[in-house]
């Protein structure tokens, strides 16, 4: 077969057209079925039976499994099988049609992924039951150290939560190779009512820390999810004062992150100190937030009671760390806001930090000095 036959046999497999393919693949007769049945395609090095199985055309994979004799396990250069593809596109019947048929159901691809874990990208209970039911093992964990719960939790979608947790009642028993569990998975991306869940069925303890020390109440925080946070405070016993190794608190974290709602919510309703310090140099939010960049949170940190004039043991103020950052917007915020450009320590002023000319500028143009 020449390439552009063999482009064309990939354009109809694609669009499910079932009789054209069959057609273009009989007229070459046995030279033109021993081909496809060991062609792989371009850089991923999928088959035909890739395509099918991806795009869910089951009378397609039925009859390059049956009539081709294509390897229902075929791999690509990601070691991803047919079966990969029709779990993590949701694609029932071919999942169904690829187990019936021998398909190995805890294959691994690249990164150590599973079928059930692609499936549990997608929220589809049915190809999840399906997997399940022919022995998919939610506890096998990827190179990352996550099983299928713990990428469900990530989804957020409790019918799937509880399915898992009726047919494994351990699953949830799981940390990833950076020691995270589903709830910091849930708590971070939101999932409130996973997160309910979690809490209500699971026996985690409070503030439980992965490897940067990081607690699942400062997940939802920095990540902007008030109502995730209350819950863990509420029902929980989440410590909304917890460090993490570096000495960070979520009011920090959340100034890193420019999340406002959050962080009026920790200073406001939590009666938080806004001028806490954190790490070795005694860094401030405000420290963080102008490292950052972020000027609307700069100014609520103000409006919360931050001083604009406190310093870091290296005698650095928020206009050091905006330059640091090469801010210009920042800088231009905080001078605009009263402070004054002056020596850190070491005698170096912020001004000096300053490499980029829109930076530079910023200083050039509120020099009292300069022409009017």
């Amino acid at each position: 077969m020449d390439i552009n036959t063999l482009k064309q046999l990939v354009k109809l497999t694609q669009e499910g057209q079932y009789g054209s393919l069959e057609e273009q693949i009989t007229s070459g007769g046995s030279a033109a079925v021993e081909t496809v049945r060991c062609k792989h395609f371009g850089r991923s090095g999928d088959t035909l039976l890739h395509y099918a199985a991806r795009h869910g055309h089951l009378d397609i994979v039925e009859y390059l499994i049956k009539r081709v004799g294509m390897d229902v396990d075929v791999y690509n250069n990601d070691y991803k099988r047919p079966l990969h593809e029709a779990a993590s596109m949701s694609h029932q019947s071919c999942v169904s049609y690829l187990l019936q048929e021998g398909a190995k159901v805890d294959s691994l691809k690249k990164a150590d992924w599973t079928p059930l874990m692609m499936a549990c990208t997608r929220k589809n209970l049915d190809v999840i039951q399906e997997l399940m039911s022919h022995g998919a093992d939610p506890g096998l964990r990827n190179k990352d150290g996550w099983n299928s719960f713990h990428i469900a939790c990530r989804e957020g979608d409790p019918v799937v939560i509880q399915h898992l947790l009726l047919n494994a009642a351990d699953v949830w028993r799981t940390e990833s190779t950076t020691r995270r569990t589903p709830l910091h998975t849930a708590a971070m991306h939101g999932c409130e009512e996973v997160v309910r869940m979690l809490l209500e069925r699971c026996g985690y303890t409070p503030d439980t820390r992965d490897s940067c020390g990081v607690t699942p109440f400062m997940d939802s925080v920095r990540n902007g999810h008030v109502s995730v946070a209350r819950l863990l405070l509420e029902k929980h016993k989440a410590s909304p004062t917890a460090a993490d190794v570096l000495g960070v608190q979520p009011v920090h974290q959340v100034a890193v992150t420019s999340q406002d709602e959050a962080l009026r919510f920790l200073v406001k309703e939590l009666n938080l100190d806004v001028n806490q310090r954190a790490t070795a140099i005694q860094l401030t939010a405000l420290h963080y937030a102008a490292k950052e960049g972020h000027t609307s949170t700069i100014k609520t940190l103000l409006e919360l009671g931050a001083d604009l004039h406190v310093r870091d043991t290296k005698g650095r103020s928020a206009l050091h760390m905006a330059c640091i950052g090469q801010h210009a917007d920042a800088a231009r915020t905080l001078l605009q806001l009263g402070l004054k450009d002056s020596e850190d320590t070491s005698g170096v002023t912020a001004r000096q930090h300053a490499k980029r000319p829109d930076v530079v500028r910023v200083f050039e143009c509120s020099s009292p000095d300069r022409n009017s």
